[in-house]
């Protein structure tokens, strides 16, 4: 018997709307999914936008206070889609009130954010699940396995790249992303952490680093009422911008492995150039989520000269076959976020966590705070890792 959960969204921006439609399609891509998720209830501050997702999506019920959320009996699960600095407040409260959650990254503003979060999901017993949705992707799963495997040899270094321009453009609005207050370390806690979870999914955990940050854009135009997404404000009074525009790290992992992760929100010409390059002794291997069903592939003996193949995701890797029924049939962003729906709520349904949970978060947010140090330190720094 298939049982109701009740579900809400804090935040109706772009991921609110990617949550509510990965909740409508879960059940049609894993259909023994033992939970039926029912959207309760969204609540947005911004007026007339939780409206108007109730009648696109089929919402119960709408509020523009977060709390009210909190309180009502009927929600069994939340999706945490709200703007980043008010992530700890509203994820603690609502594991107090007994609710599973399903929160973007970066989980808060620090690394001392995600922790609270991660105790307060563990006193409560609840399931907690976070938005690091790259690592759902078929060819990344492939090539964490071949790397486990042993197919590339000994692993001697990476390079994991996060390349974007939306904040490129010298008119884009001064929101809370580019205040310190309330969107945190900028494109640290935007892309790194991407960054930082995909290289610890992917080679373990990371012992130090040095980094190195800039503000390439430092002044933007303020927006002269609410914003969605990366919005213009042009001739509006000017503010400086606080945080990070770029970062780039280098990284020694525990297992003796080098790494090199670099993210910047300001790149011209560059438009999701999101990917990563791992070599070992015997071979390699390469993912660029611009060609996110596609993984490069060198391996074999022959050391120099030794050709790189492109293979084709297909129904033998990660959650594939949930989609589509033969390899390089294409799976696209959003998919990756069903994938992500569905390990929520099996863990909800079995009590055991499936897919990035807040352990995840605390680790990225460990080595963003500890990038932070870095850049201002000008030495390298030992992340503070969870025991």
């Amino acid at each position: 018997m298939v049982e109701a959960l009740g579900v809400a969204v804090v935040g109706f921006g772009w991921m609110g709307r990617v949550h509510t439609q990965a909740y409508a399609r879960v059940r049609h891509h894993y259909p023994r999914l033992a939970l039926r998720p029912e959207l309760v209830t969204v609540a947005e501050e911004v007026p007339g936008r939780a409206e108007e997702a109730a009648a696109q999506f089929g919402f119960a019920s709408t509020t523009r206070d977060w709390r009210e959320v909190a309180a009502d009996p009927r929600i069994g699960a939340v999706s945490i889609t709200a703007p980043n600095f008010l992530h700890r407040e509203i994820a603690v409260a609502m594991a107090e009130a007994g609710k599973h959650i399903w929160i973007e990254k970066p989980v808060g503003l620090t690394a001392g954010d995600a922790r609270a979060v991660a105790d307060a999901v563990a006193k409560a017993g609840v399931q907690g699940a976070v938005g690091f949705n790259y690592r759902n992707a078929p060819a990344v799963e492939a090539a964490r396995d071949l790397i486990g495997a042993g197919e590339i040899g000994t692993v001697t270094h990476v390079r994991i790249r996060l390349f974007s321009d939306y904040a490129a453009h010298p008119e884009s609005a001064l929101t809370w992303r580019f205040e310190r207050e309330r969107g945190g370390s900028g494109v640290l806690g935007d892309l790194a952490s991407h960054g930082a979870d995909l290289a610890r999914f992917l080679l373990g955990d990371i012992a130090s680093l040095t980094a190195d940050t800039a503000v390439f854009l430092p002044e933007r135009a303020r927006p002269a009422g609410a914003t969605a997404g990366h919005s213009r404000a042009a001739g509006g009074e000017p503010g400086p911008v606080e945080n990070e525009d770029y970062v780039n790290c280098l990284l020694r992992f525990a297992s003796g492995a080098r790494g090199v992760l670099e993210a910047c929100r300001v790149s011209v010409g560059e438009q999701n150039n999101y990917g990563f390059e791992v070599h070992g002794t015997t071979g390699a291997v390469y993912w660029d989520f611009r060609r996110m069903n596609e993984l490069g592939v060198s391996r074999g003996t022959t050391y120099q000269d030794q050709p790189v193949s492109t293979v084709y995701v297909g129904p033998g890797h990660g959650e594939f076959a949930a989609f589509q029924p033969g390899a390089a049939n294409a799976m696209g962003y959003d998919d990756l976020k069903v994938v992500e729906a569905h390990r929520f709520l099996r863990s909800v349904a079995e009590g055991t966590p499936y897919g990035a949970t807040l352990t995840d978060a605390v680790h990225s947010a460990a080595v963003l705070d500890a990038m932070a140090r870095s850049a201002e330190r000008g030495t390298w720094v030992v992340p503070e890792l969870p025991g």
